[in-house]
């Protein structure tokens, strides 16, 4: 890993993080309550990629329509997570984690930004126990879509 944990925590949300909060799941959504909370209170960043945004837009809109979906967005603007863009180079760096630990497409981007900011990723998933050291992750309960 190139950056250390060491110092303030960070906090990079899975897309699945922000669907357990905006569908109030049991377990998980008071949990990532807590870290937004913790997050405003003690001035810790948390972070999404600009394509788990993407995810989490598209999930609202699927199972819940338009007028939700654009809630959630009015919602989401309002938190205290930055959105961080999908250039070429955290593609490219996306990609290869997708290869090398058979990830989902917006799982890698995911997994790339929490080690590229050396935070904790805030999720779910247990797909991403493939990256072992490599990865911090802060594991919800899981929940079957």
């Amino acid at each position: 890993m190139t950056s250390s944990r060491s110092g303030p925590r960070r906090y990079v949300l899975d897309a699945n993080a922000l669907v357990s909060l905006i569908e109030d799941r049991p377990g998980s959504a008071i949990r990532v309550r807590h870290l937004i909370e913790e997050g405003l209170r003690e001035e810790l960043p948390l972070f999404i990629s600009a394509v788990n945004w993407g995810e989490v837009y598209y999930v609202s809109l699927r199972r819940h329509g338009e007028a939700k979906a654009r809630e959630v967005e009015a919602i989401f603007r309002q938190l205290p997570i930055t959105v961080v863009a999908a250039d070429m180079d955290r593609a490219t760096r996306a990609g290869g984690l997708k290869t090398k630990y058979n990830l989902a497409y917006a799982d890698a981007f995911a997994a790339e930004l929490a080690i590229e900011r050396g935070a904790w990723l805030v999720t779910s998933d247990p797909d991403f126990s493939n990256l072992g050291k490599a990865l911090a992750v802060y594991s919800l309960p899981h929940h079957a879509s």
